[in-house]
């Protein structure tokens, strides 16, 4: 109980306060500009952390992200336009909604369920951290490369042309992903003598491409952002009945976000693709999803911030970060001299418990000031379409320059925003190319580290009992379809089986 009380006394400080809320409210702003990542904003506010105490600098990281993988989902369901990664998973749904007049619905059901799957998350951090942590310390080579299997395989689910445009468009992100260094050899690959590529192409300039400067180039003169159908009033109206008619979903996206955000390197972007994934293949109603449908909002709204939470446990305990926003807070908690690792824990409890407090109001601000950002969206977006564009395009071109510090990420945006109109003109969906690229180098690097260690024995997938567990969860996946469809076909036939012998 004194520990406690201490952590509070480190959080109820004027600092800490004021750095809580300034940064949930520069992450609403940078969240809802499409082009500008949750990890760009938290970058940016690194510089301002040299000049704070230890807990107001964590406090910026943890409040800012909060706040940017939330405001994300607001570009998603007005313009089509994901402002994080995550959102993308979704944002078909989301925008479909808003065309049919329930877009306040959407925005409402993304913000309230991120938060309580942001609490879930602050709970199960809280109370069983290093527990979780050892868990997920005990994968492998072998457990990471079938999970990234499982992701992968969501694409064929997720995506709204059909399964097999969605594998082609998954295909072409996974052969992106290959451009660059060979990851253990360290020779070029397709690199076609150009220094820029030796990089690799990297993901956010290609995802502001294929969904902002994509969406530009559909843009038809006289148009406004919104359209009448599209104006957000009230977002929290009903939204209480419909969490209450998915909770079931609710829950389900807020466990699993946790349980893949505790994962080092899986993140929550992965997280919501599968967890959109589970809501479809377990509905009831699975015909309607991408055609305006909240079930797979509320479960993936809440695994978005379940995860973020999470990400936080190896990153504590263990000090190794859960995604790329972890891994600036680690370098943080380095510089200020609050080494993270199990003597975190044991020497400075009150440290690890004042993070904890800050993960809890900063996702109860998620309400209020989601409410304000919705209403300012509102407003911004009523502008005419030529000029919001010209906006967006802006940021999307600083977003595309500051990820590859280079004229070469202008180059990659404008590339791959010509290959999503060429998409959107054949219908095939974009979303599957993003889920390649980064779940690619996850993938490649796992599957070669592994067999290696199996010394090329296809057999060692399965040596060990989680990746066994995995292996089969993933194949079942796999044959699912199959098995239904021999089910379907098998009962008619026992079915007229009776009549034909009497």
């Amino acid at each position: 109980m004194e520990t406690f009380a201490q952590a509070v006394a480190l959080v109820a400080t004027q600092e800490a306060l004021l750095a809580i809320v300034l940064s949930c409210m520069f992450g609403l702003f940078v969240g809802a500009i499409p082009g500008l990542t949750a990890t760009m904003a938290t970058a940016i506010l690194v510089p301002f952390t040299f000049y704070m105490s230890p807990i107001p600098a964590i406090a910026t990281v943890i409040a800012c992200t909060a706040m940017a993988i939330a405001a994300g989902d607001i570009p998603s369901a007005l313009l089509r336009i994901p402002g994080t990664p995550s959102s993308a998973a979704y944002t078909e749904e989301a925008y479909a909604m808003t065309k049919q007049g329930r877009g306040s619905q959407a925005l409402g059901i993304s913000i309230v369920a991120s938060c309580i799957g942001g609490l879930f998350g602050f709970v199960v951090l809280a109370i069983t951290a290093p527990m979780l942590a050892k868990a997920a310390l005990r994968f492998s080579s072998f457990e990471y490369f079938w999970l990234a299997v499982l992701g992968l395989s969501c694409a064929s689910l997720i995506s709204s042309g059909g399964p097999l445009k969605g594998l082609l468009a998954l295909f072409l992100g996974l052969s992106v992903s290959t451009i660059g260094m060979d990851p253990l050899t360290g020779t070029p690959r397709f690199t076609f003598g150009t220094v820029d590529l030796m990089g690799g192409i990297s993901f956010v300039p290609a995802m502001i491409g294929l969904f902002a400067i994509g969406e530009m180039l559909k843009y038809r003169p006289g148009a406004t952002a919104l359209t009448a159908a599209a104006q957000v009033k009230n977002p929290y109206k009903g939204i209480g009945a419909i969490l209450r008619k998915y909770q079931v979903n609710l829950w389900r996206g807020s466990a699993f976000g946790t349980l893949i955000g505790a994962l080092p390197g899986a993140g929550g972007d992965l997280g919501a693709w599968i967890s959109y994934a589970m809501a479809k293949r377990f509905s009831k109603t699975p015909e309607k999803f991408g055609k305006g449908h909240e079930e797979g909002l509320v479960e993936a709204g809440a695994c978005n911030n379940s995860a973020l939470s999470a990400a936080w446990i190896p990153a504590m305990v263990f000090g190794i970060p859960g995604d790329a926003v972890t891994a600036i807070a680690v370098g943080i908690l380095f510089m200020k001299g609050l080494n993270p690792g199990p003597q975190l824990l044991t020497q400075n409890p009150q440290n690890f418990y004042a993070v904890m407090l800050i993960f809890l109001i900063a996702n109860l601000l998620l309400i209020p000031l989601g409410w304000l950002a919705v209403r300012a969206a509102n407003k911004i977006f009523r502008i005419s379409r030529a000029y919001l564009n010209g906006g967006i395009i802006v940021f999307s071109v600083v977003g595309a320059y500051a990820a590859e510090n280079s004229v070469f990420g202008i180059l990659v945006m404008g590339l791959f925003g010509a290959l999503a109109y060429v998409f959107h003109r054949a219908r095939f969906p974009v979303a599957p190319i993003i889920l390649g690229m980064v779940m690619g180098p996850m993938l490649e690097h796992n599957f070669t580290t592994s067999m290696i260690i199996s010394q090329g024995n296809p057999l060692g997938f399965f040596s060990r009992p989680l990746a066994a567990t995995l292996g089969a969860i993933v194949i079942l996946l796999w044959i699912s379809p199959l098995i239904v469809r021999l089910l379907r076909r098998r009962s008619p036939a026992q079915a007229a089986g009776p009549s034909v012998s009497e």
